[in-house]
């Protein structure tokens, strides 16, 4: 068990250890050598149910029965029944072996789908292992197979797992077996579960029951978390935020760069390209956006659109779509308005993930005005270095009431909630506030944290009142101290309520946007959204943020930037002193088409042997990207290529006119100069000027 000291063996326990080690080595080499030869003789299975009764764990062996079994069952004098009949026995005896053996539960699912036992005999078989063990989640998760194949109700079932609460409220397993069966009726919208407040109060009865009984116990907890969950949550999706926004003017000056009306769009975002983006922003993944269910009406479109999802993972499901509206094959009219009009969702097709259909037709319009080149602008990050120093930025005064700098908060496509879900997050924090009174421990700080953060969510939805902000953080910062095991987890939670808190209105958000003056002391007007020293270890809140093209998150602790890709317009980035320990971790930028400038000095980047974050992130090993073997081949030359090819992935695609690297363990000469050919427009190198 964990936690427990490991205690020497006596000698006559090692003896008996060794000799039952040489056996199994024995069999396996016996079964291997049948396996790679396909005998499936009586000789050679008995070998391999011997193997599995030591060893349940063998997946190889389990595949060698199936094989076996198809085999035998190929000869026309074959017993079907009893030869499925040696395989359910054989499982059982793994079983009782070793009953949360995967591979052994697996081969059982694998009989009964062929059509041969008793499902009487099953269901008593699991009441003797659910008897034995109540929490084996094995053997939960194989009940639903065997009631699904019985045609055996999910009312029925509810009931069931009642009487095993009832018996030991500490079972975590019968409590996540009722939320399946639950998230099955509501899907279904079945009579008595749909519309879900009703019985969603008797579950919080049921469940508080357990929880004010013994606080120290989880399981209660865990489900209570689901049952908040569906309280908030809206099943069918909704667009939360849109760039640009519903009534906002877009300035196109005529000498190829575009200002935004009061956004202060920098020059030089856009103007290479000369592409406008338009993004759409929902609050969970869909599929589905494209030219049918999106529609874009205005003089500027001239050809076809095609919707791309900003997906790291190459999916056809995202959270942020963005499509590109092309300027550079128009002669437009100077003092000329051009209105864009965008519905989306009036005709069926955009799904989320959980098949829910987008349910909330919304219509976007905006303008475009063509100006002439009056203004005088700087010569932007083409010709000179960008710097981050404090002198270089300007404090905001106020905005202008025209500005729509957050005009993503406005959540204009969201609809109004019934009182209901108010109400009830509004009684249970009542509740847990009573218990904390009485009874301090981590969890209910946590459920109260949460509760509040959802009573937010809802307010928000009504009146943009973020009320309960304060309280939140204190009590994530209380159990980052109390509970230094998870202490992650709480700053990560901690980091996206203080975003929230930051980008939730204007006034929040003025203190953190100045001016950028560039060496010349000149006030260029562009806005930088300036988020360092916050602590940061997530990022969040991105719906906010889709105007910002100049960011600065220095000296944080993040480790991810996942979520900037939604960040179409970011031109200017400051990722320095922060945590961020490989490329991948990076993977992000490669969808941020319009970056120019980067600085990523003083991470942690090369001091890592192992990529941690390569699971989570897109590379070349994940067959999920289009690598250019040829290309990189080429630039890496003589060189070991093997700490290159996660750079060449990033970097390969943007167009960056500057980077800094200094301060990390993997910036030597090497590489430096595999960065200047992977990024033929880079001008600025760790501060120093190309030729």
């Amino acid at each position: 068990m964990h936690g427990r000291p490991r205690k020497a063996l006596k000698q006559e326990d090692e003896a008996a250890l060794s000799a039952k080690t040489q056996k199994l080595r024995s069999l396996q080499a016996h079964f291997l050598a049948n396996h790679h030869n396909r005998i499936y003789s009586k000789e050679a299975l008995d070998v391999s149910a011997k193997l599995l009764e030591i060893n349940p764990e063998c997946y190889t062996a389990w595949n060698y029965r199936k094989l076996a079994v198809q085999h035998l069952l190929s000869n026309s004098d074959s017993d079907p029944h009893s030869i499925f009949q040696d395989e359910l026995k054989l499982v059982e005896i793994a079983l009782r072996k070793n009953f949360k053996s995967y591979g052994a539960w697996h081969h059982r699912k694998w009989v009964l789908s062929q059509g041969h036992s008793s499902i009487d005999n099953e269901m008593r078989l699991l009441n003797g292992f659910q008897k034995a063990d109540p929490r084996n989640f094995h053997a939960w998760n194989y009940r639903r197979f065997v009631t699904e194949l019985m045609k055996r109700s999910d009312e029925d079932e509810l009931k069931y797992t009642e009487e095993v609460i009832g018996a030991n409220f500490s079972n975590y397993s019968a409590w996540h077996n009722r939320s399946v069966l639950l998230s099955s009726l509501l899907k279904r919208k079945v009579e008595g579960y749909f519309p879900k407040e009703i019985f969603l109060k008797e579950e919080f009865e049921h469940v508080h029951n357990a929880i004010f009984t013994d606080p120290d116990d989880q399981s209660g907890w865990f489900y209570h978390l689901w049952l908040i969950d569906q309280t908030v949550k809206t099943d069918a999706p909704l667009l939360v935020s849109s760039w640009p926004s519903h009534g906002s003017n877009i300035t196109v000056i005529r000498d190829n760069g575009l200002h935004g009306c009061g956004l202060s769009l920098l020059n030089g975002t856009l103007s290479d390209t000369r592409t406008l983006p338009i993004i759409l922003d929902f609050n969970q993944a869909v599929e589905g956006i494209n030219s049918s269910t999106v529609s874009i009406k205005s003089e500027l479109l001239k050809e076809e659109l095609v919707w791309k999802p900003l997906s790291t993972s190459n999916s056809n499901t995202a959270q942020v779509w963005v499509v590109y509206l092309n300027l550079g094959n128009m002669e437009l009219q100077q003092s000329k308005t051009y209105s864009v009009d965008i519905s989306i969702g009036h005709s069926k097709g955009i799904v989320s993930s959980n098949e829910n259909h987008y349910a909330d037709p919304s219509q976007i319009s905006f303008k475009v005005f063509v100006q002439t080149a009056s203004i005088e602008h700087s010569e932007g990050q083409g010709g000179k270095k960008t710097t981050w120093k404090h002198t270089n930025f300007h404090k905001i005064d106020h905005f202008k009431e025209s500005d729509s700098i957050i005009s993503a908060v406005q959540n204009h496509h969201i609809p109004t909630t019934s009182n209901w879900h108010t109400e009830e997050i509004g009684e249970e924090i009542t509740k847990f506030r009573d218990l904390l009174s009485d009874y301090d421990c981590k969890i209910g700080k946590l459920t109260l944290a949460r509760l509040l953060t959802a009573l937010d969510s809802l307010s928000s939805q009504h009146d943009g009142r973020i009320s309960n902000t304060e309280e939140i953080l204190q009590l994530y910062t209380d159990l980052m101290k109390l509970d230094p095991t998870h202490f992650l987890y709480y700053k990560d939670e901690h980091s996206l309520i203080s975003l929230k808190q930051i980008t939730s209105t204007r006034d929040s958000l003025l203190p953190y946007c100045h001016y950028y003056k560039d060496a010349t002391e000149t006030i260029t007007g562009y806005v930088s959204l300036q988020l360092q020293n916050l602590s940061l270890s997530r990022l969040g809140s991105i719906e906010n943020l889709l105007w910002v093209q100049m960011l600065d998150l220095s000296h944080n602790e993040l480790q991810s930037i996942e979520g900037l890709e939604a960040m179409q317009l970011l031109s200017c980035l400051n990722l320095s002193h922060n945590k961020i320990g490989s490329f991948t971790a990076l993977g992000p930028l490669r969808l941020v088409k319009s970056l120019k400038v980067l600085n990523i000095s003083y991470n942690e980047l090369g001091c890592h042997s192992v990529d941690t974050t390569r699971y989570l992130c897109p590379s070349p090993l994940s067959h999920t990207e289009e690598f250019a073997w040829d290309r990189f081949e080429i630039l890496t030359g003589s060189v070991s290529a093997t700490k290159f090819w996660e750079v060449f992935l990033i970097f390969g695609s943007l167009t960056l006119t500057e980077l800094n690297i200094i301060g990390n363990a993997v910036a030597d000469e090497n590489f430096r100069s595999f960065l200047v050919k992977v990024l033929p427009t880079l001008k600025w190198l760790d501060d120093e000027e190309l030729s």
